[in-house]
């Protein structure tokens, strides 16, 4: 299946959108380029409730989750993980409903930080963010009338999880699938491995519908994330390309690969080349002196 983005989502900021029987989506009003027109809480159950990715801390946003709630009882709080556009408006919820805080845990990178490297990423990062309750893979939570099971899916971070409302075929994939663009995946908070093994669990899944963290749903899954697996290899093919034409620098391959991206995300892409080629270097078909950094030379192996 042709890559095929969808752009024409309308966040409808201030309410509740209805995207499935006793779900309701809350974008929050933080758009940005990575972001697109905000983040998205879900609201799910009729009487006792859910929620799931709270949001950043932001007053309005919790006073519409607040609003959309209308004094029902929430038992739960799910966050998918410790970007701070999803996971710091939990402990205010908390604080407003009494609900538990689940997640799969505080925020951690992929992998250690090398030596003389600094993470490029900490000011996304919400490190205050510690759950009540720690959900290994394939945690079954029951509620008022749902259940909800853990699928744990780290690529774009380490403790990435998506959730799953048993008997309906509906999975939110948080940041991991999104209908309008491809994840960010940036070391050291994520790592490519992880994504493409955890993008390979899903298409295995067959949920029916995705619910994503950002923008619109992706209603026809299966094809959607074969088609993201390939556009992954084919990036991959394009800096192995780069590489073996030349470009030993990551800046030289985002200006050749990347050369018709917002440059405003001209640094997320360089962090998304450094995932791919430590995924590269794993696999012996690239070298580096020492472990591959931001600012490393790399050169094709052979």
């Amino acid at each position: 299946m042709a890559l095929k983005f969808d752009t024409g989502f309308d966040p409808v900021y201030g309410q509740g959108v209805s995207v499935a029987p006793d779900i309701q989506r809350i974008t929050a009003r933080n758009p940005s380029p990575f972001t697109f027109h905000g983040t998205n809480s879900y609201i799910i159950g009729r009487d006792t409730l859910a929620v799931i990715d709270p949001g950043p801390d932001d007053e309005a946003h919790l006073q519409v989750l607040l609003d959309v709630i209308a004094g029902r009882p929430v038992s739960h709080i799910f966050v998918s993980h410790t970007h701070r556009d999803h996971s710091p408006l939990a402990a205010r919820l908390k604080e407003r409903t009494g609900a538990a805080v689940l997640a799969e845990g505080p925020h951690r990178p992929a992998r250690p930080l090398h030596i003389g490297e600094t993470n490029a990423l900490d000011a996304s990062a919400d490190t205050a963010f510690v759950p009540d309750v720690a959900l290994p893979d394939d945690k079954v939570i029951d509620g008022d009338g749902w259940s909800i099971r853990t699928v744990l899916t780290p690529g774009h971070s380490a403790n990435h999880a998506a959730f799953a409302l048993e008997g309906t075929g509906i999975l939110f994939s948080a940041d991991h699938v999104m209908a309008w663009a491809t994840s960010i995946v940036a070391p050291p908070d994520g790592a490519m491995a992880d994504y493409m093994a955890s993008l390979d669990r899903l298409i295995e899944r067959g949920d029916r519908l995705l619910l994503p963290g950002h923008g619109g749903p992706v209603t026809a899954p299966r094809g959607f994330m074969r088609g993201l697996k390939t556009h992954r290899r084919m990036r991959e093919r394009a800096i192995l390309e780069r590489v073996r034409a030349g470009d030993r620098t990551i800046t030289d391959m985002v200006k050749a690969i990347y050369r018709d991206t917002d440059p405003r995300l001209h640094g997320a892409a360089g962090l998304s080349v450094l995932a791919h080629l430590e995924d590269l270097v794993a696999r012996g078909l690239v070298v580096t002196d020492a472990a591959p950094a931001i600012d490393g030379i790399f050169r094709p192996a052979g």
